[in-house]
């Protein structure tokens, strides 16, 4: 059996998103809907993928805004970020834009295993960010990019694998592609 590898995941965004709710949702199978805001809080998981164990360390972080300054210890022994934004917030749209570019002048790396998620896609009246909009933001961090709804357990534990496969990908570590296409 190979050892389960230890990963550590900052899961960051603008207050509200869903943040916590995302990551409470795939830690414990539970949808919270009104949590306090978080000061910060890290939960551990064992998850497997792809035949590998992997104990993840989540760090579900206060929320942020343009002007929080990107704190230290969110680049350090962090292997992977998961950025949130929420469909029904343009706000915080912006907001995870700052803190990549942030991210990036901390970590002073070009890449950095990123999933972009648009948080409450359940809430199609209140959308104000398109798909599109959120995949082309992606593209521009090379980030992978998904839209969730932290209510839907599938889609919280979809969130945490996309990010493994990309911090397995920068580690050189790549699973032959398999050519799925999933449109959330």
């Amino acid at each position: 059996m190979p050892q389960p590898k230890h990963r550590k995941i900052a899961v960051m965004g603008y207050r509200s998103v869903g943040k916590s709710s995302l990551t409470i949702q795939f830690v414990e199978g539970q949808f919270v809907d009104s949590y306090d805001p978080t000061i910060e809080n890290t939960f551990n998981k064992m998850v497997n993928v792809n035949g590998q164990d992997f104990n993840l360390q989540l760090v579900d972080t206060a929320g942020q805004d343009e002007y929080s300054i990107f704190p230290q210890s969110h680049t350090m022994d962090i292997h992977g970020y998961v950025l949130v934004y929420s469909v029904t917030s343009a706000k915080s749209f912006e907001v995870v834009k700052a803190l990549h570019d942030k991210m990036l002048d901390m970590v002073g790396k070009i890449q950095v295993p990123t999933v972009l998620v648009g948080n409450k896609k359940d809430l199609h009246m209140e959308r104000v960010i398109k798909p599109e909009e959120g995949k082309k933001l992606a593209d521009t961090m090379g980030a992978a990019f998904m839209e969730s709804s932290a209510k839907e357990n599938e889609t919280a534990v979809e969130v945490f694998k996309r990010i493994i496969l990309e911090m397995e990908k920068a580690d050189g570590n790549a699973p032959p592609e398999e050519k799925k296409c999933a449109v959330m």
